[in-house]
């Protein structure tokens, strides 16, 4: 499971953000509040969704499933837009190891276990403290075996 990297570019989104943890994921209310939303952002660059994790500066150093963070389910947008209760969130620059995840969603946790625990220590990168992301486009159908998503993981060589 070799990850592209890539330098993604500044980009912006229109979406609704919530604060979570992994204790209290809530991840269902997030999108089941923007998906009837979404119809309403006039200028999407797209048909993906994004789900974006800003995590604090030592979320993992001092991992523990209460630690809060902010989760947004969002579309990227072409140009600043006021939807009313929606937000507008400008993404960073920024260096990224992108993995494609195939499966369920009951697979998704080993998959992130081998990014952070294999790939990530044995790589010439560390993590950045940036957005993760995960994009949902075309191929991405709910808990399928087939789904498709792909992942975004910050990164900076060590």
């Amino acid at each position: 499971m070799t990850p592209r990297i890539e330098i993604i570019p500044e980009q912006k989104f229109i979406g609704k953000r919530m604060t979570l943890s992994y204790a209290d994921y809530r991840i269902g209310e997030l999108w089941s509040g923007f998906m009837p939303r979404r119809k309403e952002i006039k200028n999407p660059v797209s048909t993906d969704l994004f789900g974006i994790t800003i995590y604090g500066p030592a979320h993992f150093e001092n991992f523990n499933p209460a630690n809060t963070f902010e989760k947004w389910a969002a579309v990227k947008v072409a140009t600043h837009e006021i939807v009313d209760g929606l937000e507008f969130y400008i993404f960073p620059v920024g260096l990224y190891a992108i993995f494609t995840y195939i499966g369920t969603n009951s697979g998704i946790a080993a998959f992130y276990q081998y990014i952070f625990t294999e790939w990530l220590p044995n790589s010439a990168y560390m993590l950045d403290d940036r957005p993760h992301v995960e994009v949902l486009g075309p191929k991405y159908k709910n808990n399928d075996p087939a789904s498709e998503e792909d992942i975004w993981i910050p990164i900076r060589p060590r």
